[in-house]
């Protein structure tokens, strides 16, 4: 079992990081030195860039990517993808359903992927499983510019590269908020007075939105508010969780509070949905992932009224709490276990194409990247602004992703009017307490 992973600080401010950054240690599973560096500089370097591979640099071999579905990882795709030619070929799947995708993708022999995205939370299980190949030979003979802050380790071994930094932070209008009469919120308190008088003066319905899709995004969506409240997940030094308390409820009756002045249908609203709202100049504040910046501040999509007029800023504290309520995220790339040398190797080649300063510069606004040249814009601005604020890493635990389910799949009732927070909670408890049993975490 791995025992401890590592990756030094994101390079200061933007996405992933306060300052320095010591391992979060779970029993024998220690997992992230990630993201205590990550808070005052505006230079978010991830790799060297003296040079960069010239041309592709892929050597013949099988590329099979699989990853999320958003802009900056059909950049590094779509790149990926020149390197096709010369014995080398490149397919992709760029799927919402890619974290389901991945264990049994990885389990087949030979695996039905060859380079996979993870994030901070993604890679755990693949980890666990030993689905995933150690880098470091590829990283001496194609890596030689990548910096050691971007190589995640596990027990000294390189198991991932990251390429670029995430959060969940607040977008405003000011505009609208202007013409209701309010100041740009920085807690979550101010994000209700503020929907109340745009609501009240009658500008917007609905003006507030996050990602409350039941599932996987209600899930993260308590967790920020969780944290913010300043909750702890699980007893010290256990795998049993503690989240039925008055910090649970507190998060919880926020997160309601909020969906009363969003749309009736904020159980289906994901990301590419909350986008599609803001774009569509429906809404005055909303909670999105930094990596929707640049498509929300580009001249597509939308009107020039709404991109004028929008703010990119930290996520907000709440209940009296000095941290923002959010997590900070990396994405990377791994490379799968199961699947002949000279695929992991063309694999490998072509991902770093996909992330060279080159490709980088020309999709700059398209995601915080941790490339040398990224340029800060205002669309990193909540990002940076949220990491300098003291935001915490989401728990890099591996039971932690157990939680992240239960959540998802039983708070939805609460906020529709159909239990009570601290009956939703004890849900959520005895769904992950029967789970983490199942998965050998607890007796």
């Amino acid at each position: 079992m791995y025992r401890r992973a590592e990756t030094a600080a994101a390079p200061q401010a933007m996405d992933n990081a306060p300052a320095s950054s010591p391992a979060i240690h779970t029993g024998s599973f220690a997992i992230m030195r990630i993201w205590k560096t990550l808070a005052l500089t505006t230079a978010l370097a991830a790799f060297n860039s003296a040079a960069a591979l010239a041309g592709c640099g892929a050597p013949a071999g099988d590329v099979r990517i699989l990853g999320n579905d958003f802009a900056a990882i059909h950049v590094v795709a779509d790149a990926a993808a020149n390197c096709a030619g010369d014995g080398v070929t490149v397919s992709s799947n760029l799927t919402k359903e890619h974290d389901k995708l991945n264990v049994p993708a990885l389990t087949a022999n030979p695996a039905q992927y060859t380079a996979v995205h993870v994030a901070t939370s993604s890679i755990v299980p693949l980890l666990s499983q030993g689905l995933v190949r150690p880098l470091d030979d590829l990283v001496a003979k194609y890596g030689q510019n990548l910096k050691p802050n971007q190589l995640v380790k596990i027990d000294g071994k390189v198991m991932a590269v990251a390429f670029m930094s995430n959060a969940q932070h607040l977008f405003y209008r000011k505009d609208i908020l202007e013409k209701a009469g309010v100041q740009p919120p920085k807690t979550y308190e101010e994000v209700l007075a503020a929907a109340k008088a745009v609501k009240d003066a009658g500008i917007l319905p609905n003006p507030v939105a996050l990602n409350t899709k039941a599932g996987w995004n209600l899930g993260e969506e308590f967790i920020n508010m969780y944290i913010g409240e300043g909750g702890s997940f699980f007893k010290d030094g256990t795998a049993e969780v503690a989240i039925n308390n008055p910090a649970g409820v507190k998060a919880l009756t926020m997160l309601k509070d909020l969906m009363a002045y969003s749309s009736p249908d904020f159980l289906t609203f994901d990301s590419n949905a909350t986008a599609a709202e803001w774009e569509s100049g429906n809404l005055a504040l909303a909670t999105m992932w930094g990596s929707r910046g640049g498509p929300i501040l580009d001249d597509q999509g939308s009107t020039p009224e709404v991109v004028s007029n929008t703010v990119l800023t930290a996520a907000p504290t709440v209940g009296g709490g000095s941290i923002p309520a959010s997590t900070l995220w990396w994405d990377g790339f791994v490379i799968a276990a199961n699947i002949s040398d000279s695929d992991a190797e063309a694999s490998f080649a072509a991902i770093m194409h996909g992330i060279s300063p080159e490709v980088i510069k020309q999709h700059n606004t398209d995601a915080v990247w941790l490339v040398e040249g990224y340029v800060p814009t205002p669309a990193s601005a909540g990002v940076t602004e949220t990491a300098a604020a003291g935001a915490k890493p989401y728990p890099m635990l591996p039971y932690m992703g157990l939680l992240h389910t239960a959540l998802g799949d039983n708070l939805a009732q609460f906020l529709q009017g159909s239990e009570t927070a601290e009956q939703a909670l004890a849900d959520v408890e005895a769904a992950y307490t029967a789970a983490a049993k199942g998965a050998g975490f607890l007796k």
